[in-house]
């Protein structure tokens, strides 16, 4: 049995076409979206919602919503996500690598015994890149406020997620603000976007492809935890790690780094040292976080290393989350289509303005913004964003490059 996702409009391009258009656009995405997985939203909103209007504002904020319950990388399960509405599993593949392969490749070439290329980053550059990354992130909520939370309860909710989300602990808190809004939702509003989901290109999605996604995520989770109690195979224990800190993180690419540490430096396979400069490195790279696993894999003294240890720790850490989302993408749009459902998700999608806003301030304005210089330079980006229009990869460039100058001051 075959499931379709909204409507074909018959004039997108088919085939081959339409999966190098999903995998070119995710590939600039890959290159350009620095600030980790909060700013990767906005990158996305902007390329996928406004520019290319691929999705309309419910379904990404839906998208968004789903990505944050689910165990993994959250923007690259997004993006997977995209990939596939737009040009079934095959473009949710090619969405992924090209957004992912550019971090990986530079993280597994340093692991194969390039120098630290941290030591070769301006931190003038790196300031600059954080601070347009504040700035797309910020266009990004002003266009999601006013589709999600344009009247007062739906902007309250909004408010209060804010403050829930910098006064609970993360990710359980995430959570608990998203099944509450849920709630209040499906109590009180009356939903119009039940068919919100027909913005989309019809895409198949095969029952049979969801439920061995299902089974396979089991497995991997089933003998990940298992393998801990199996030392005598090595090989194993080393797949096995990476797949248990791929699954249990909630919350982005820099939580899994507490779980990398606790695999690799204990048993010896990384040092600290060596540790702590491929972290170095994966803070100057755009991209997923997660892929700081290639580094890993290339440079451990471990059963497996090298080319191959890149590779297989780069699966090992994805494909569970990914495997996930092929599951659950099919049954989370039929949500849609159900009027009480639908209306509890107007609920969620207000409530998304507001995580994502305390996530901003926290992690990209706190912790990105340190300086007067990186302020006007946020300021000026935002301008370039929302007045003159210029494309985000354009911003990018020209943000480095005033970091970099202002570094040279």
């Amino acid at each position: 049995m075959t499931t379709y996702i909204g409507p074909d409009t018959g004039d997108e391009p088919r085939g081959p076409g339409r999966l190098g258009e999903v995998f070119m656009v995710a590939l600039r995405l890959g290159l350009t979206s620095f600030g980790g997985p909060i700013a990767h939203i906005g990158y996305f909103r902007q390329e996928y919602v406004v520019r290319r209007e691929w999705l309309d504002e419910q379904t990404f904020a839906g998208l968004v919503a789903l990505c944050h319950f689910l165990p993994g990388p959250t923007s690259s399960q997004l993006g997977f996500a995209v990939g596939i509405l737009r040009a079934g599993i095959a473009g949710g593949i090619a969405a992924f690598a090209g957004f992912t392969l550019p971090s990986a490749a530079i993280m597994a070439g340093l692991g194969l015994g390039l120098n630290a290329f941290g030591g070769y980053v301006d931190d003038g550059l790196i300031d600059g890149l954080k601070s347009v990354a504040a700035a797309v992130l910020v266009v990004a909520l002003w266009g999601m406020t006013k589709q999600l939370a344009p009247d007062w309860l739906r902007a309250t909710i909004a408010c209060v997620s804010f403050f829930a989300s910098l006064v609970l602990p993360q990710p359980l808190g995430i959570m608990l603000i998203l099944v509450a809004a849920a709630i209040i939702g499906m109590l009180t509003m009356r939903s119009s976007n039940a068919d919100s989901v027909d913005s989309i290109a019809r895409v198949p999605s095969s029952n049979t492809t969801a439920t061995i996604a299902f089974v396979a995520f089991i497995v991997l989770v089933t003998g990940g935890l298992l393998a801990t109690s199996l030392p005598q195979f090595p090989v194993l224990e080393y797949f096995a790690g990476y797949v248990r800190s791929g699954v249990l993180v909630f919350g982005g690419g820099h939580v899994v780094l507490g779980l990398l540490n606790d695999i690799v430096v204990p048993l010896g396979w990384v040092s600290n040292h060596d540790f702590l400069a491929g972290y170095g490195a994966a803070q100057a790279l755009p991209g997923p976080l997660f892929t700081f696993a290639a580094y890993l894999g290339a440079v451990a003294d471990a059963p497996l290393s090298g080319a191959f240890g890149a590779i297989i720790a780069l699966a090992a850490i994805f494909v569970p989350s990914l495997l996930l989302v092929v599951f659950v993408l099919p049954r989370w749009h039929r949500v849609n289509r159900n009027a009480r459902a639908a209306a509890a998700l107007m609920g969620v999608n207000a409530s998304v303005v507001g995580f994502l806003a305390a996530a901003m301030y926290q992690h990209v304005w706190i912790d990105g913004l340190r300086s007067i210089s990186d302020a006007a330079i946020a300021v000026a980006a935002f301008a370039l964003l929302a007045v003159v229009g210029l494309p985000p990869w354009l911003v990018v460039v020209l943000g480095g490059l005033a970091g970099y100058a202002i570094g040279l001051l």
